[in-house]
């Protein structure tokens, strides 16, 4: 059954090779494009399928061998199946993931919530922690990100951050770090070095298309204040400030970064959008994923899925049991891939499970 479904997805990879080659399809920039993206999506898959195929042959070629006359030949065979046979089931598992029916919104943008929880001052700088760590992490991917909204704290940090990400499936890769992460650190104006933990909430929003959601406007409350945030002169002594109030949901989402209030309705619209289609995803996959309230909590300590601990240089995935001592890399961007690999491998696996159980 595996090896049917993998010949079928051979097949299809090929073809759109040759698709890509097709003048016709390579002069329409849309089509040859969506070719394109199933072709790389479909690369690793065959890859995989490719390579469990010549370590079966090469198994069945080193069964051969033992039965040689030549003892060296059977000894030499008897080493390479040792090498060679753990790597089937290893391969059939990741192939079983790979052929996991797709989040039709791991393609997508994203929209990123950062905010502070519990802990004060230094919750905020922890917010700001957290956000350079994924502008470092997205900019070695080649990804753009773009402040949508911000709320400052006196001393720096961030009481609120909204940011877009575009990319190549960035909801994919940054899905699973919603949740609320904890900090353990000794504050820069703590005079008994004492260590203080700190919570923020992390949301990560598929980016709404206009298809996915139809905001009607009878159903806005769109209000228009004096901006209090930075950004020149000009900001503070125009409303250029937007507030809108979705009335069916009672959504708010405030914008004020932008001296226009034109550019600062548009960048509301786009949070309020991905967070309807948030609260729309959940409630159509409600058994498999959490409820967004779950997913961020309220920020409170005792809630968590990872622990930032700096006097130890370690990071603790709580949800996947995941400890390791590089937190210092990990803050820097260039140690998150693998923990983001980790939390993907993971709950692939967990879904594979429960999709084999019925």
């Amino acid at each position: 059954m595996l090896d049917r479904q993998l010949d079928e997805v051979e097949a299809r990879f090929e073809e759109l090779g040759s698709l890509m080659g097709d003048p016709e399809i390579a002069a329409d920039a849309g089509r040859y494009r969506a070719v394109a993206q199933e072709h790389d999506r479909l690369a690793e898959t065959v890859n995989a399928w490719r390579e469990l195929r010549r370590t079966r042959e090469e198994i069945a070629a080193a069964r051969v061998l033992l039965e040689d006359r030549d003892a060296e030949m059977r000894e030499m065979a008897k080493l390479e199946l040792e090498g060679l046979e753990p790597k089937v089931p290893e391969l059939e598992q990741l192939l079983r993931i790979l052929l996991l029916p797709r989040d039709p919104a791991d393609e997508r943008n994203i929209i990123l919530e950062i905010r502070a929880g519990a802990g004060g001052d230094e919750a905020t700088l922890f917010a700001a922690d957290l956000f350079r760590m994924y502008g470092r992490y997205a900019a070695n991917l080649g990804w753009r990100v773009e402040v949508l909204s911000t709320s400052e704290s006196e001393v720096g940090g961030f009481k609120e951050v909204i940011a877009q990400i575009d990319g190549d499936r960035v909801f994919a890769k940054l899905k699973y770090e919603a949740g609320v992460h904890r900090v353990q650190r000794v504050p820069a104006t703590e005079a008994q070095g004492r260590i203080h933990t700190s919570t923020c909430t992390v949301a990560v929003m598929p980016e709404a298309d206009e298809v996915d959601i139809q905001i009607r406007s009878e159903d806005l409350r769109i209000d228009v204040y004096r901006s209090s945030g930075k950004g020149g002169q000009s900001v503070n002594t125009t409303d250029s400030a937007v507030r809108i109030t979705h009335l069916p949901s009672g959504l708010v989402v405030t914008c004020q970064d932008e001296r226009s209030q034109l550019k600062n309705k548009n960048r509301a619209m786009k949070v309020l959008a991905a967070r309807l289609l948030d609260i729309e995803r959940e409630r159509a996959h409600s058994m498999e994923a959490a409820e967004r309230k779950q997913q961020v909590g309220t920020g409170d300590r005792s809630e968590r899925i990872r622990t930032y601990n700096y006097p130890q240089n370690r990071l603790t995935d709580h949800r996947i049991g995941l400890t390791i001592y590089s937190l210092d890399k990990v803050v820097e961007g260039i140690g998150l891939p693998e923990v983001i690999d980790a939390c993907t491998q993971y709950f692939n696996a967990e879904l594979l499970k429960r999709q084999e159980q019925g």
